[in-house]
């Protein structure tokens, strides 16, 4: 019973790229940012190989690494989460998703208004806390929707659960992600559901992103087409649309996320589990938090025994990420930087150092090749 187990550590990078100019992410490495605070404790990790990936300085290396590691570079021009991931899974992205830093256009804000009967409030860059804090009691007063983005490729709504009940919530986003393409095609409308009273709004875990679909074919899709289940957890569901994907199951934070994977491990099939544990880059990395950064990788790290003891004989364990999001930077916004990857298992060769590789789609090649599907998409697969 082969299975693969990949979790990213979304936005946990180890370090800028090359390119990080380009994007005004010059100096940026999140892990290193985060392994200054007295919070920070991985040896778990480390004993993986952690600390012996290239470029990584944060710590004692392992002198006998249990898994196998290398360093991913991202090709596709973009560092938001959508790309991210879809490089992970073997698509290319050689343009990035628009973005709208001074805010949406009337050619979609006119019609949004039409379908949806409501005005709109905001319609700028702004943090997700401080939006409803300024504009949650004219919003609830109102029923005008708060319209945001950010530096990424999204198209965010904001409403009190008091006022626009879930699921009208999500319908206005699946209105939004109709009229959100060609040139306006953001990678994710996200419905940001909040509760409260004025000056004491907080952000519900109803959050549910409606992702572009990818352009082309994904790993996810060809393991679907080949009979291997392809199980999501977390908002992997939402990234790849749906697509490529057999079950799925979404979370309430880290702890939740890694719950579901060890239930997931626990059951029969054949096939991949794919995990987004998200705090890192939306509770910390977002509010330049880097304490709490520190304490949640201290906590994986306290929690990865559990999921190693779940192993079996055929199972391989991929640890990733998606992009930085350095939280000791002015910039609240993802950073270009390169990502990890660990491998673990009976079948990897432990102490196996793959170097400075060229983009994240090996992983996505590495998993077809250990599946023995045919790669029809981006990636150079490691040999196990």
């Amino acid at each position: 019973m082969k299975r693969i187990f990949l979790i990213v550590l979304d936005s946990v990078g180890i370090g800028e790229m090359p390119d990080a100019a380009e994007y005004h992410d010059e100096g940026s490495n999140t892990l290193l940012a985060a392994s200054k605070s007295p919070y920070f404790s991985m040896p778990n990790m480390r004993k993986l190989g952690y600390f012996n990936i290239d470029g990584v300085e944060i710590g004692e290396r392992e002198a006998q690494p249990a898994g196998a590691f290398a360093r991913l570079t991202e090709v596709s021009k973009g560092k938001d989460t959508t790309i991210g991931h879809w490089e992970i899974a073997g698509v290319i992205s050689n343009h990035p998703l628009p973005t709208f830093p001074d805010g949406f256009p009337e050619e979609v804000l006119a019609p949004f208004r039409e379908l949806t009967g409501r005005d709109i409030l905001c319609n700028r860059p702004y943090s997700g806390t401080e939006v409803i804090r300024d504009y949650g009691k004219t919003h609830c007063e109102t029923g005008s929707l708060i319209v945001y983005t950010s530096a990424d490729s999204v198209f965010q709504i904001a409403a009190h659960e008091d006022v626009v009940p879930i699921e009208t919530l999500y319908e206005y986003c699946r209105i939004a992600r109709g009229l959100l393409t060609g040139q306006y095609g953001v990678g994710r409308v996200i419905a940001r559901p909040f509760i409260g009273t004025e000056s004491s709004y907080v952000r519900t875990a109803r959050r549910h992103d409606f992702s572009l679909e990818p352009p082309t074919g994904t790993c996810l899709d060809l393991l679907k087409e080949a009979g291997f289940g392809v199980l999501s957890v977390g908002k992997i569901v939402d990234i790849f649309a749906g697509r490529g994907i057999t079950e799925y199951v979404r979370t309430e934070g880290n702890a939740d996320g890694i719950d579901k994977t060890i239930a997931y491990m626990k059951k029969d099939f054949t096939g991949l589990c794919f995990t987004n544990l998200v705090d890192y880059d939306m509770l910390y990395g977002h509010r330049n938090d880097v304490d709490g950064y520190a304490k949640a990788l201290t906590y994986f790290d306290e929690r990865l025994p559990e999921l190693l003891a779940q192993l079996g004989d055929e199972d391989v364990l991929m640890i990733t990420a998606d992009h930085g999001c350095d939280p000791s930077t002015p910039s609240t916004d993802h950073s270009r930087e390169y990502v990890p990857l660990l491998m673990y298992g009976k079948p990897v060769k432990a102490g196996t150092n793959y170097g400075t590789r060229s983009s994240f789609a090996d992983i996505a090649a590495t998993i077809l090749r250990y599946f023995d599907v045919p790669q029809q998409c981006a990636g150079d697969p490691l040999i196990l």
